[in-house]
């Protein structure tokens, strides 16, 4: 009798990355357990256990989360969506039963949460487990030559849950100096600590835009700096930008042992090319510099 050698751990995280990948790009479909465990190329018992044991919850759970997930953004940077058609877009009958689900998934009302967000425990909440991704696999890294850009800056000091707080300050005041909408404005983030290693009160994260002249003194505390120009490897960052410390770990772990570059001293930093909170994750996009000497 042939004996077949099973998959390692690390062919079922590709398999549960796959499905993972389809749901992002699929969420507005009607996602079955049959057509997923396709992907996966599963059983749909043996999907139902790997899927579960890869991200600690069901996939019906995690299906409704990442909606959920989706709809919060929505409420929160969208002000102008109804809350029913929030409702409908995340595949609820009526706003009655999104409300519910809403709530137990983040502990506010949808209202609630659109008004006053409680991002620390959103954050806290929104932790989901996923197996590691092989970003390096597809990662397309070019040198390039940057000039310096002036920025308005919104400085966050704190714990990275509360980030969004910061970045709705930052809309905020955008709105009201004019250098809104962003499609001409270019739009960049600066972590100066990895927010995985870093105590939640020492992590700091600029949040910038590009700005024609120094910026007047405002309320919100949105000060002047540059972003240094000079060479940078540069890759792009596709899907949730959740995720994208997988790219950057990436780029120092496995790309820039190989290149034979050094680096130059100042942090990677992020080119957001969207910001449409309707945008489906799975298609956001982001530039990732890595300054080089």
């Amino acid at each position: 009798m042939e004996h077949r050698t099973r998959p390692k751990g690390a062919d079922y995280a590709r398999r549960i990355n796959r499905v993972l990948d389809y749901i992002d790009k699929h969420l507005d479909e009607d996602l079955t357990v049959d057509a997923l465990s396709d992907v996966a190329n599963f059983s749909k018992f043996h999907f139902h256990r790997q899927f579960s044991q890869h991200c600690g919850i069901s996939v019906a759970r995690y299906i409704q989360f990442m909606r959920l997930k989706r709809a919060a953004y929505r409420l929160a940077f969208n002000p102008t969506a109804p809350i029913i058609d929030v409702a409908f877009d995340s595949g609820f009958e009526n706003p009655e039963s999104f409300s519910r689900a809403f709530k137990a998934a983040f502990g506010q009302t949808p209202s609630a949460f659109r008004k006053t967000p409680d991002w620390a425990s959103w954050s806290a909440r929104t932790r989901i487990s996923r197996p590691p991704s092989e970003r390096m696999n597809d990662m397309d890294v070019k040198i390039i030559d940057v000039e310096p850009i002036l920025v308005a800056a919104l400085e966050h000091r704190g714990s990275p849950a509360l980030l969004n707080d910061s970045v709705q300050r930052f809309i905020a005041w955008r709105k009201s100096s004019g250098l809104s909408p962003v499609s001409t404005c270019a739009t960049y983030g600066v972590p100066y600590n990895d927010p995985n290693t870093t105590p939640p009160e020492e992590f700091r994260f600029d949040i910038c835009g590009s700005a024609p002249a120094p910026v007047a003194a405002n309320e919100q505390g949105v000060v002047t700096k540059t972003i240094p120009g000079g060479r940078c490897a540069m890759t792009i960052h596709a899907g949730s930008r959740d995720r994208i410390d997988e790219t950057v770990y990436a780029l120092y772990r496995d790309w820039l042992p190989e290149s034979g570059e050094e680096l130059r001293d100042f942090p990677v930093y992020f080119h957001y090319l969207n910001l449409d909170h309707d945008t489906p994750e799975h298609r956001h996009l982001t530039e990732i510099y890595l300054p080089l000497k």
